[in-house]
């Protein structure tokens, strides 16, 4: 059971959730049937979350299948749903579109004239002339009706009225626009602060550029402190300071070999699902950390993304592939664990982490119920991986995770979870010297969100939100501790 310090902290976790699903619904009945649909996704998002928390502090524990059924049973009623609103968005807007059509065919006598004054409102615009006309020749009835241009830093926005799906709309305007002026333009279509789409063209000599020689040399230096921090962090689990000791270089060489073999993969992945999509990378900047070898790397994009879908395929695929690698090696660790292995670990180890310490009690069982527990060197290794991982899985700026929710919730959201996830590092950082060391990485370097993509509004499908959702509910269960009361109901600790 919880102690009476630590059920107040579960029940104001519960209280805000329920607040803000209240908040949400009252939000969303204004409209009507799509309005209560997109809420109900939000009920089934964080319901995992309810009743994970809501049992934790009632003192009841879900073990690790109990966590993935919820986790699977949410994501397909997401899914369901998530068709369920597009059917219906699809009736709204025929409905919207034959609404239309009536009142254009009853004034088309009598506004025709207007329709050719009201064509295009035209500024000073750093767009040649020639250059303007051909743009202004891309746009129809039939896909993008404009009625407004006005000036954006070297290019234009076309304001006007959507006549499609917005994929296909984009498609077939980037394509026109090709036809006529080349790659001199880029052609974004994105949400307004009102909510309606509109259309910016800038020149192409604004796309994000390559790697200088002197970005790369910094490059290569923080990869060889990212290889000397490994080093250190392998010494200083074999309980000696490999900079004090150098002549012990070889005893450090295989742990730092696993840690870096796991930021390798998770770099590897990103690469393979940004060449897959035809998207350049710059190199990885990586960041050395002595306390677990390194928090990762940052990695920019040399390239302007299609849409939002493409951003979430490469920010999932580095967690996923370096955090698959890293459980296989938790796993497989704490499998060879026997009494003798070369780790000797004390029980609260494994309170650390709710996924750690409740693969450790299905493999180890009784043994964590002794004071120190011999393990694999695998299991440190896996662990520090998870950690690695999932550090890059929180939802702010540029992160792994931030990249995740931009990608499915919007640009919005995004940033609202940037600024929750730095007040919580925050308060975090008060006990905790790596979350101050993380936050201010963040805050720095890597707060804020990547640039829209060329296609901002078209949103990714329901299985890469059910996808995100899984990443970020394991990030969760990796990063939070087990509680001392629910660590000793599952024999974790004398």
């Amino acid at each position: 059971m919880f102690t009476s310090s630590e059920t107040p902290v579960i029940g104001i976790i519960l209280l805000i959730a329920l607040s803000i699903l209240g908040w949400g619904f009252y939000r969303a009945r204004p409209f009507g049937k799509l309005g209560i649909l997109a809420w109900l996704q939000s009920v089934v998002l964080m319901t995992p979350w309810l009743l994970f928390f809501g049992l934790f502090a009632a003192g009841i524990y879900i073990n690790i299948l109990g966590i993935l059924i919820l986790v699977v049973t949410s994501a397909g009623l997401y899914v369901f749903l998530g068709r369920q609103l597009r059917a219906a968005g699809q009736d709204a807007i025929i409905q919207q579109k034959a609404t239309e059509r009536l009142a254009a065919e009853e004034s088309a006598g009598e506004n025709t004239p207007k329709v050719v004054v009201a064509e295009l409102k035209i500024e000073a615009l750093p767009i040649p002339e020639e250059d303007l006309s051909a743009i202004k020749s891309i746009f129809g009835i039939d896909t993008f009706f404009t009625t407004e241009t006005i000036s954006y830093q070297e290019g234009a926005i076309f304001k006007g009225n959507m006549r499609g799906e917005p994929e296909e709309i984009h498609n077939r305007l980037t394509a026109s626009l090709q036809e006529k002026l080349g790659d001199k333009y880029r052609l974004f279509l994105v949400d307004s602060t009102d909510g309606k789409p509109v259309v910016i063209v800038l020149p192409s000599r604004n796309d994000p550029r390559p790697m200088t020689l002197q970005q790369k040399s910094f490059g290569v230096i923080l990869l060889i402190a990212t290889i000397a921090t490994c080093l250190e962090t392998g010494g200083l689990l074999l309980n000696f300071d490999l900079f004090s000791n150098p002549e012990k270089f070889a005893a450090a060489i295989p742990i730092a070999t696993g840690i870096f073999a796991i930021l390798a993969t998770h770099e590897i992945g990103h690469w393979l699902l940004a060449r897959r999509h035809q998207i350049r990378l710059s190199w990885p900047f990586f960041l050395p950390a002595v306390q677990i070898g390194s928090f990762g790397a940052i990695t920019r994009f040399e390239s302007l993304l299609p849409n939002r879908k493409v951003l979430f395929d490469i920010a999932l695929a580095g967690p996923a592939a370096g955090g698959i690698l890293s459980l296989l090696m938790l796993i497989v660790g704490l499998i060879l664990s026997h009494p003798g292995s070369l780790f000797q670990l004390p029980n609260q180890f494994f309170q650390g982490s709710i996924l750690v310490g409740s693969l450790a009690r299905v493999v180890l069982g009784s043994a964590l119920q002794s004071d120190v527990v011999s393990v694999h060197p695998l299991v440190v290794i896996g662990w520090l991986g998870l950690v690695i991982n999932a550090l890059n899985l929180m939802p702010a700026g540029q992160l792994d995770g931030g990249r995740i929710v931009q990608a499915i919730y919007g640009r919005k959201t995004a940033g609202r979870a940037t600024a929750a996830t730095l007040i919580l590092l925050g308060l975090i950082s008060l006990g905790n010297s790596l979350a101050i060391y993380w936050a201010v990485v963040i805050f720095f370097l890597q707060r804020d969100l990547e640039r829209p993509s060329l296609n901002e509004i078209s949103e990714p499908d329901d299985a890469r939100a059910a996808l995100g959702l899984l990443a970020l509910f394991l990030m969760i269960t990796t990063l939070l501790p087990l509680t001392p009361g629910v660590a000793g109901r599952l024999g974790i600790g004398g």
